[in-house]
């Protein structure tokens, strides 16, 4: 997002202390480069030839890759040049230097305009930033007995939020997860994923069953639905829990693809009872049922959001997520949360190239 990196070339004003990513070098370069051809390219050239009119190309191009003073220096050198008469510049009319003192007196304005707009995109660049991060932090390597890895990737570019979400919390049950992916994506789905975050967070406290914590997203969001007039809210969702103690796993599934169990170098899915996306708002369904998994030594789960299975290659063949991770397994890709991770989205970012919509994965392994 350009908010990281050394400070812009002769101190960029506006950034209000925020550092900000210097130009490309083969920009910065272009302007020099540019007044060294045309110093040879004069020196070289009959004296009835005049490349006066070319010179005035330098300063804009410094306007594009320095701040003002930079800029200034390299119009003030421009004008310099064309009064030498050692590279048979000095027959230059007046009008031709007037013309080039005028420009590069523009240049260094346009240079001060743009410094400003880029401290102004960068203080907003990093709240925004500062803002989506609160809303989606990557969770720590470890909650409790549960080893975590995590990886979000936005479609929407220029965003570090989407519509999918993910979370770990320990609580007085266990460990629990969620993985989610809200209706639509990008910025306009952030305030749903925050909305079930907070619901979310605050349920796994309070609640002993998993299924009341999928109730109780299922209020968030239908409550969120009818405050909206007639936009319809809905989620996927899949809900883990590492109770206390034991050697075992409980997902609750609404709508959301299936968790994948590596185990052994293969990997399947974890069958759950069906239950229907959260906001749907359906009368008379009872509270989600969880599924218990017995865990053993080196087992590890991968949730996932649709945007992983739905990736297509060239020929339209959706990415067949356990046949490729098992292969990987199988190459040597460790089955430990982190190399996994990586093993997928690497995997899948060669198998489709450009993916369409928002990732999420999450990979949860007990110690």
């Amino acid at each position: 997002m350009g908010v990281t990196g050394t400070r812009e070339p002769n101190g960029a004003g506006g950034s209000g202390g925020l550092t900000v990513a210097r130009s490309p070098l083969w920009l910065r370069a272009l302007p020099v480069v540019l007044l060294a051809v045309l110093i040879a390219a004069q020196a070289f050239t009959p004296g009835d030839v005049e490349l006066g009119a070319y010179y005035a190309a330098v300063p804009p191009l410094a306007a594009l890759a320095y701040a003002v003073a930079g800029t200034a220096v390299l119009s003030a050198t421009v004008l310099v040049v064309m009064q030498l008469p050692l590279i048979g510049a000095g027959s230059l009319a007046a009008s031709d230097t007037g013309a080039v003192a005028l420009i590069g007196a523009l240049s260094v304005v346009i240079s001060w305009v743009r410094s400003r707009h880029v401290g102004r995109l960068v203080r907003v660049s990093t709240v925004a930033e500062a803002a989506q991060l609160a809303v989606l932090a990557p969770p720590p390597a470890v909650v409790g007995p549960v080893r975590c890895a995590a990886l979000y990737r936005a479609a929407q570019r220029g965003t570090l939020v989407g519509g999918d979400l993910y979370d770990v919390r320990p609580c007085p049950y266990g460990v629990r997860a969620l993985v989610a992916d809200v209706q639509g994506h990008g910025l306009a789905a952030v305030g749903s994923v925050a909305a079930l975050l907070g619901a979310f967070r605050e349920a796994v406290l309070d609640l002993p069953d998993l299924g009341e914590v999928a109730g109780r997203l299922e209020r968030r969001l239908s409550l969120d639905s009818a405050g909206n007039g007639d936009i319809e809210l809905f989620a996927t969702a899949l809900l883990l829990e590492f109770p206390v103690g034991r050697a075992e796993v409980r997902v609750v599934c609404c709508g959301h693809p299936p968790a994948l169990l590596v185990r052994d170098g293969r990997a399947r899915e974890i069958c759950s009872e069906p239950a229907p996306p959260l906001g749907m708002g359906l009368p008379g369904l009872p509270s989600p049922v969880a599924v218990t998994e017995p865990l053993l030594p080196g087992d590890l789960l991968l949730a996932y959001t649709d945007g992983v299975t739905e990736a297509r290659d060239a020929s339209g063949a959706f990415y067949p997520l356990a046949d490729r991770l098992a292969a990987r397994l199988k190459d040597g890709t460790p089955a430990a949360p982190g190399a996994v991770v990586d093993a997928v989205w690497e995997d899948l970012a060669g198998y489709a190239g450009a993916v369409a919509d928002d990732v999420a994965l999450l990979a949860l392994a007990a110690r």
